[in-house]
Parts: structure tokens; sequence; C-alpha cells
């Protein structure tokens, strides 16, 4: 089978992560992938081209020179005739809209995964739209957990249409990787406290600083990392002078190193005030951290509190506090949750688990479509 898996990316981020690690495990399974990737002339991030080529996977990048671009559907479709694709597999809005086009016009069956909706901003709204009326198109959705396949549900997409398929993760890479950061940063011997992603506004990264500006009085040898970039980094920073955390605080910026970031922790915290199946999650409990997380999406599918990770009230800085100090006061709860996190990952949220469920819709889809292409042919 030859799949293209095609998205527009801002950076590298959870659904690139997942979209690689899928296309390298189909292909350890025999199933050649085309990673496609729009180069946006507003904004022009092709990252994640870079990643695959690496990984030694075929890539295409598709020019996009405005918000509508005809041309651009006309590039995809191309690909798929000189490529001789058999699914395009679709990764976020932008992807579906155009991807659904050119399916169409090339005859070919659409797999599109929904991995979240983060907070929309005007210029998006219009894109919204026409998102919906396209995955009312594809032949299939794939929701990467419950609550994303409930708002599809909201859009009046058929149930029978859509598969919850969580996200894998290649767990081997978390296994033996060396604190780098320790030393960059001048950590050694500080209890390292990490948050790893993007630095916007919906991952709560305040609520993390006020608690540890409380939790700091106990335990003033803490360090806090925040490992990514974004647009909330000025608003933290001058929190963080304000609550004089400025020497307690590192913001490490957007790292390629992300098994060495965590190796460099010692216990890492999901602030979110909103997710679906948080990816860095599942990387963290692999590297065998213990972990605070927001229940939020389906972050309690992941994490049971007290058993694999403790929960926090999302938007609480005291429910964070809280479950830091309880971490921090028992070193033998600490040991608990590593062990059980690194279990919970590796049964039930590993890549070869993923990729074989996105297979079986795969070759569910191009059966039920083999006769309509026929005829259409």
């Amino acid at each position: 089978m030859r799949i293209l898996q095609l998205i527009s990316s801002a950076g590298y981020y959870g659904a690139e992560n997942v979209l690689l690690c899928l296309a390298e495990s189909l292909r350890s399974s025999g199933h050649e992938n085309v990673i496609g990737v729009f180069r946006n002339q507003h904004k022009p991030n092709t990252q994640i081209a870079d990643r695959a080529r690496a990984a030694g996977l075929e890539t295409v990048i598709i020019p996009c020179r405005s918000r509508i671009d005809r041309e651009a559907v006309a590039a995809i479709r191309e690909c798929i005739k000189t490529k001789e694709i058999d699914l395009l597999h679709t990764h976020g809005y932008k992807s579906n809209i155009y991807g659904i086009k050119a399916a169409r016009a090339a005859r070919i069956p659409l797999v599109a995964t929904c991995h979240n909706w983060p907070g929309l901003t005007l210029p998006l709204r219009l894109y919204s739209i026409l998102d919906r009326i396209a995955l009312h198109r594809a032949n299939h959705i794939v929701a990467v957990s419950d609550n994303v396949r409930k708002r599809l549900r909201r859009f009046a997409i058929p149930a029978s249409k859509i598969t919850v398929i969580q996200n894998g993760i290649d767990t081997a890479r978390f296994a033996s990787a060396n604190p780098a950061l320790r030393q960059e940063f001048h950590l050694n011997g500080k209890t390292v406290i990490g948050a790893v992603g993007r630095l916007s506004s919906e991952k709560g990264h305040s609520f993390l600083l006020r608690a540890v500006a409380r939790i700091a009085e106990e335990f003033p040898n803490l360090a806090v990392v925040f490992a990514g970039s974004g647009p909330e980094q000025p608003a933290l920073e001058s929190l963080a002078r304000e609550l004089k955390l400025e020497n307690k605080v590192v913001f490490a910026g957007f790292r390629q190193d992300v098994p060495e970031v965590y190796a460099s922790l010692d216990i890492f915290v999901l602030p979110s005030l909103q997710e679906a199946l948080p990816l860095t999650l599942l990387e963290a409990m692999a590297a065998g951290l213990p972990v605070v997380a927001s229940h939020v999406g389906d972050v309690r599918k992941i994490v049971v509190s007290g058993e694999s990770g403790l929960l926090a009230e999302p938007g609480s800085a005291d429910s964070l506090y809280r479950a830091l100090a309880e971490l921090l006061r028992q070193p033998a709860l600490r040991d608990t949750l590593r062990a059980k996190g690194r279990t919970v990952v590796s049964t039930s949220f590993s890549v070869q688990r993923m990729a074989t469920r996105y297979l079986q819709v795969y070759e569910s889809v191009l059966h039920s479509c083999r006769p309509l292409r026929y005829e259409l042919a």
C-alpha cells in the first residue's frame, strides 16, 4: 500500500511527531509512505519535511501561496498520480480541506485524523467551517481521543465514520538518554520540574509557575525547565520575575533532543487547560518520570491518580501545588509512579499498536471503496 501523509505544519509538535512515528512503523511492515508538507507563503515551516528526509522517508513539498490556493490542490493531485498513491491520509484542518478536493479528483479514498482543536483565532474561523464540510466528505475519520470523537459527533458526523485511535510513541527512544540539560543549564544537584511543549496560553504554564512559587519555600533547591517556544514566553518570563523565580526558571527554547530533555527532569508536569491525548505525557512516562497532569481530554485514560501519576484540577495553581508537594515529600511514591507509568505506556500506547489500528482503518476503507474506484475508472 502507498499512502500520502499530508500535513500543514507550524512547527514540530504532537501531530507532526505522531505522523512520522506512524509512517516509520508502517514502513517497517512493508507499506510505503510519502510525506506531503505544505510550504505556506505566510508561515513556511517545513521542519517536519527535514525530519522525514533524515528518517529516509520520501517527502514532497506542496507550495501554498494564499489561504485558498487551487494550485496547491493541483499539486497534491499530481503527487497522487506520479507517486501512485492508494490512499490519502490528512492531518489537520488545512490538509483536510485541500486533501478532500485532490482525493476526489484523483479518485482515491481519504482518511482524516483529528488531533485536536485548539482555541481558534478570528482568521481561522473560516477554515473551521470549511473543515467541518471537508470532514463530512472524508471516507473515514480518526479521532485521537473520546473527547475529539464527541466533538466530531456534534458536527453531525455519523458514528460509523469515526474510529478512536489513541496516539502511540516509540518507547525505545526514551529508555537510556543522557541528562544533557543538567550540564547545559547548570542544574546538577537540583530537583528539576519540567514541562515540554509549545508555550501558549491553553497549556496553563502560568499556573505551574504560581504553584512552584509556593512550594519553593519548602524546597528551595528546585528548578523549573520549560522546553519549548511560543507566544506566551514573554508573559511567563515576566511572571517568573514577579514571583521572584527568575533564578529558578530555565526557558530552554525549542529542543530537538527531546529524550535528553526528559532524562534531565525529576518530575514532569502537564498543566494544560485543554488537550486531546497529549504526546508529551506519554513520552514523559516512557522516560520513567513521575507525572502531574491536569485531568483534561483523555488524560484520565493515561493517568490513574496515585497509581500511574497524579491528577490536578485544570487552571488551579493550588491543585498543582498539592500534587507537587506530595511527590516531593514522598520519594517512594515517585518510584511507584515511575514504574507503573512505564508499564502503562509500553502496553497500551506503543507506536506499533497505533500503526496496527491505522492499518486496519486503511484496509477497511480501501476495501469499501474498491468497487466505486473500478466503476469510476
